[in-house]
């Protein structure tokens, strides 16, 4: 009885491991790593908004609607828990990615208003916190860029025959990435003060370039 459910086990094991069973953990460790980054560059970001925005206050006139945009854009984004679970359910995925648009967007509207503040532009902390703030969306791009590819590949194998199968069994389903709507907004060029990055690869939830 023991070879028995020895020779069974061995054989459960080489047809999974034909059907793909060991990419799927390949991918999925990759997934999970490359969120992880885009997780950290979002936090430095955030990091980065106390500072900036106590800088800001120093100009007495500065718009306080946009200063409280940004505040409530920070906090909003800084809510959601972030871990590599997250990318396993499309709705909170979806509140993810729109707080954090929401954020990207509040942080342009208060470098392009700095523009019409001179004392402000020539503070030199103001200055060293969006030198910092340009190469944390640098980095993010970087990273979602990496994080798209990653989900990509799991994806593709998840749907792909044999491994479909392997995925059926094991209950293995398609991760979410981010949306087509959304990167076209981070891909246009951006306003006052952020690098222009490349265009991302125009993918959908589904993670298969459109």
């Amino acid at each position: 009885m023991r070879k028995l459910l020895a020779v069974l086990t061995a054989a459960l094991a080489l047809s999974l491991a034909g059907c793909g069973y060991n990419t799927f953990q390949t991918n999925d460790e990759q997934v999970k790593a490359s969120w992880s980054e885009v997780v950290n560059q979002y936090q430095r970001r955030a990091d980065l908004v106390p500072n900036l925005v106590n800088t800001v206050k120093g100009e007495a006139k500065f718009e306080q609607d946009t200063l409280a945009r940004v505040i409530d854009a920070r906090s909003k984004a800084t809510s959601i828990q972030a871990t590599p679970e997250l990318v396993n359910d499309p709705v909170a995925f979806q509140k993810f990615q729109q707080a954090q648009g929401e954020l990207t967007g509040a942080l342009s509207r208060l470098l392009a208003v700095s523009e019409n503040y001179p004392n402000l532009r020539a503070n030199q902390g103001f200055r060293d916190l969006q030198a910092q703030l340009e190469g944390t969306e640098n980095r993010i791009t970087v990273a979602r860029n990496r994080y798209i590819k990653s989900v990509q590949d799991y994806n593709v194998t998840v749907r792909s025959f044999p491994t479909n199968l392997t995925a059926m069994v094991l209950g293995y389903k398609q991760k979410s990435n981010f949306t087509v709507e959304n990167e076209k907004e981070i891909s246009k060029p951006p306003s006052v003060g952020f690098d222009s990055a490349p265009a991302n690869p125009k993918v959908g939830a589904s993670g298969v370039a459109r």
